[in-house]
């Protein structure tokens, strides 16, 4: 079994996996959209979707191919806002609100690097849930 080759219309011959990269493009052209980004201790993730909620990409450092305590770094989290940023410029995503919720420490590289290539950032929401009266106390010991 050789390379697939297509022939196209001008009679040249292209080779399969080179045409469905550059064919492949971004299914909606948006201007505006929601960075969602949960930054634990463990692990950082990221969902890009449009301002309704409906998600049109994500990444995190776990599937990048972070292993172990790396996956919390500072490092992972920009490399996951990098591949994300990629992603946006090829929609044509121009302006961006993100959401953060975690105390993890990507919390803000993967912001600096999403708008690294020129998106705008409009607004930044912190929603970490914060305990009102924290958790219920042990009962007592009995001896």
């Amino acid at each position: 079994m050789g390379k697939k080759r297509i022939a196209t219309q001008e009679g040249q011959l292209v080779d399969a996996k080179a045409r469905s990269s550059t064919a492949r493009g971004a299914k909606k052209k948006l201007v505006t959209c929601m960075l969602s980004i949960e930054s634990t201790f463990n692990n950082t993730k990221a969902v890009v979707s449009d301002l309704k909620g409906n998600v049109l990409f994500w990444s995190s450092s776990g599937s990048l191919g972070f292993k172990g305590a790396k996956k919390g770094t500072p490092f992972a989290a920009s490399k996951v806002g990098e591949i994300l940023a990629e992603k946006a410029v090829t929609a044509g995503i121009k302006e961006v609100h993100a959401v953060v919720t975690g105390v993890g420490s990507g919390r803000e590289p993967l912001i600096r690097a999403f708008v690294a290539p020129g998106i705008d950032l409009l607004s930044i929401k912190d929603r970490t849930p914060v305990p009102h009266n924290g958790p219920k106390p042990k009962k007592p010991r009995r001896v």
